[in-house]
């Protein structure tokens, strides 16, 4: 839960203003309905809702185009500098501070979504020592053979001493525009839909070093999830819970101004921590040499520090926490969306947990005792019945944070796009959003449940 929305808000009210008054006045009509859809179904979502495309091997970084980049093997293969292709002064806006920088490129060959798509939300997974930084860029074509600009789709940096790691605002084509993380279709109604894209990296060095980053994994998930209140309910599967650690992000109340105060506005940092740590990773105690001895779980604290958008001014950038993730030795990190529970119910048989982002009124998850615009938890298991286990964040304390809800109910708030607020207004859902985490080397059954999702 987060109290930083800026971006979630204004998706919101873009989302409401494109359907219309007409689609407004229609939504209750809409959503009585598909009461009906509490029907049990036996099979997952239907296919062709979300492509998923990364690129992450040898071959992969052979491919495309390069500008001063090579490939390097190895058991984690990446992309680094070889020769910088030219020098560029970069102003950081958060600093006003202007340096000059090497840069070498790579684009990727453009890849045609299985899926037309309304959203695309890329994520990488890299390295950047002290001295280097990375800029990921999307341009697409769209199904009347209009292209889009290069859209920047973030700058960062694993650290924050170089670069202040950042979203962009304020970048559209008239057609679609960029909201913070998330390439978006103005008007979804329209049919306009972006049918193939290329990613672009620009790797960043200090002039005069052999410094580089390292580019291990650069992808995107497109979508296009259509407008619903309710979904349909699935049939539970599955009775496993994982033991994955309890923190509470409101334990951390009033920490760190700078980063957003803490708090509510921590669920996603405290969510990416935990399964960081379910992974048998996590920060030295030299990396938390900088947090207030005072402070409990400071682990909880350098998540939120190196997860931070200085534009978003928050900690809730889905990519920068599966970037941070993926920070840690031989981790792997992605933001995709799933088309249903069963599909996370997959993830968890396999011995995966997932951090899911949703919003709900109060009264609509019973047990979580409030509502919000836009929140994250890990979902850790499910019970005998169905129900999800959460590890939830907003919690008074890391003791009480697993948390037992209602199938149905979460299931709902978690995979609609719509949903009305407090004031009976339309506002916009996440459809299905989630982080996903895992070790370089998953076990056979993990990268099975991996591989049907198109993750790799």
């Amino acid at each position: 839960m987060t109290s930083s929305t800026p971006r979630r808000t204004v998706l919101a009210a873009a989302l409401a203003a494109a359907a219309g008054t007409a689609a407004a006045s229609t939504a209750p009509a809409t959503a009585l309905a598909r009461d009906d859809a509490d029907a049990p179904a036996t099979a997952m979502a239907a296919p062709g809702l979300v492509d998923n495309r990364f690129w992450t091997s040898y071959t992969d970084w052979r491919c495309g185009s390069s500008a001063g980049t090579r490939a390097v093997a190895g058991h984690r293969p990446g992309l680094v500098i070889a020769t910088p292709a030219g020098r560029l002064d970069y102003t950081d806006p958060h600093t006003d501070t202007t340096s000059t920088w090497e840069y070498a490129s790579w684009t990727s060959p453009v890849h045609t979504s299985t899926v037309p798509a309304t959203e695309v939300i890329a994520s990488w997974n890299a390295d950047t020592p002290p001295g280097t930084w990375i800029q990921i860029d999307l341009r697409g074509t769209y199904n009347d053979a209009g292209t889009t600009p290069w859209f920047v789709m973030g700058r960062w940096a694993a650290g924050d001493r170089d670069i202040k790691r950042t979203s962009v605002d304020d970048q559209s084509d008239g057609r679609s525009s960029i909201w913070t993380d998330t390439f978006s279709v103005d008007d979804a109604t329209s049919g306009l839909r972006l049918v193939s894209y290329q990613l672009r990296l620009t790797l960043h060095r200090a002039p005069g070093t052999a410094l580089t980053p390292t580019v291990w994994r650069l992808g995107a998930m497109a979508s296009d999830i259509p407008d619903r209140f309710t979904v349909p309910a699935s049939v539970p599967g599955l009775d496993r819970e994982l033991a994955v650690p309890r923190y509470s992000q409101n334990t951390h109340v009033g920490q760190y101004p700078e980063y957003d105060n803490g708090g509510e506005a921590w669920c996603s940092p405290t969510s990416s921590q935990m399964i960081v740590e379910y992974w048998g990773r996590g920060p030295s105690a030299e990396d938390l040499a900088w947090v207030n001895p005072d402070f409990d779980d400071p682990q909880v604290c350098h998540a939120a520090r190196f997860t931070f958008d200085h534009q978003y001014e928050g900690c809730g950038n889905w990519p920068f926490n599966a970037a941070y993730a993926a920070t840690y030795q031989d981790m792997n990190a992605v933001v995709t969306r799933l088309r249903s529970l069963t599909e996370l119910e997959a993830l968890i048989r396999a011995g995966i947990p997932a951090i899911t982002s949703q919003s709900f009124l109060k009264e609509e998850l019973t047990g979580a005792g409030y509502g919000t615009s836009g929140h994250l938890m890990t979902v850790i298991g499910f019970t005998a019945d169905g129900d999800v286990i959460a590890n939830d964040p907003a919690s008074p304390s890391n003791e009480a944070v697993r948390r037992v809800y209602r199938r149905r109910e979460w299931e709902n708030i978690w995979l609609r796009t719509k949903r009305y607020d407090a004031n009976g207004k339309v506002r916009s859902g996440t459809g299905g959003v989630c982080y996903i985490y895992w070790p370089t080397k998953p076990a056979p059954s993990q990268h099975r449940a991996l591989r049907s999702l198109g993750l790799v």
